[in-house]
């Protein structure tokens, strides 16, 4: 089982199937199918083999195009009892899905929204920072980002790792899970909502940004040199659903 606040799957919420699959199938390599779920338009998008992110449509309307990040917890009751305690609200579940697990849809204090599960069967492959089309980082914009990370600390046990200043943006907050970074934190910038932003890894970010471009999508920021050497970009895609993009130049 996946260890409690492991990223373990991306889910997009989207308007239109087919140019989602498209679209993603020439930017990250993707391929995608019917799930299968008896009475629910579930896709599942595969990179090597590995399922990695699922495909829905908006379950009511006036839901816009964006990615969800689902963490890993022990126990999905208590861990949305304890989100709830700690300011956060639960927006949908728990409920079963079955064959997959329990899960729920939660928001933290300031608003950005996430979600739980506990999954039946082994560890999930979705996060994997050395793999093309997989799920390698995690961006928390937030009006109150310490805030937010006494939050996901207490709810996950994340860590605070290093802290980079970046001038008239404040400060990017690293954090850890089993010792490895795997997400940053930081001011809500030009967002127009607190929000989670998936970052999935590229063997090449400058041809990525042609591909983005040339299916649809847009470029929002970057393309931009990281520490350790790694560029990455922020972009949407044509629904306008919000990604980011991280690998070698």
């Amino acid at each position: 089982m996946s260890k409690q606040g492991t990223p373990v799957w991306y889910e997009l919420t989207t308007t239109d199937f087919a140019a989602a699959k498209n679209f993603y199938s020439a930017v990250l390599g993707w391929s995608v199918a019917d799930s299968g779920m008896a009475g629910f338009d579930y896709q599942i998008a595969s990179a090597d083999e590995a399922m990695v992110a699922g495909m829905m449509k908006p379950p009511q309307p006036g839901i816009p195009p964006n990615w969800a990040i689902y963490f890993a917890v022990d126990d999905c009751d208590a861990a949305a009892k304890a989100a709830e305690v700690a300011g956060g609200k639960v927006c949908a579940g728990p409920m079963d899905i079955p064959q997959v697990g329990r899960f729920a849809a939660l928001s933290d204090p300031q608003g950005a929204m996430f979600c739980i599960l506990k999954g039946e069967g082994g560890d999930s492959q979705a996060f994997d920072q050395m793999k093309r089309g997989h799920g390698n980082w995690h961006e928390l914009m937030s009006p109150d980002p310490k805030a937010g990370l006494t939050f996901y600390s207490n709810l996950f046990g994340w860590k605070a790792s290093t802290a980079m200043d970046m001038g008239p943006m404040g400060t990017y907050q690293l954090f850890s899970h089993d010792s490895e970074d795997i997400g940053g934190m930081m001011g809500q910038g030009n967002s127009p909502v607190p929000c989670w932003l998936p970052y999935f890894g590229s063997d090449g970010v400058d041809a990525a940004i042609e591909r983005i471009k040339a299916s649809g999508g847009a470029i929002v920021h970057g393309p931009m040199e990281v520490p350790g050497g790694a560029w990455i970009a922020v972009a949407h895609d044509p629904q306008g659903a919000h990604f980011a993009i991280v690998g070698p130049k």
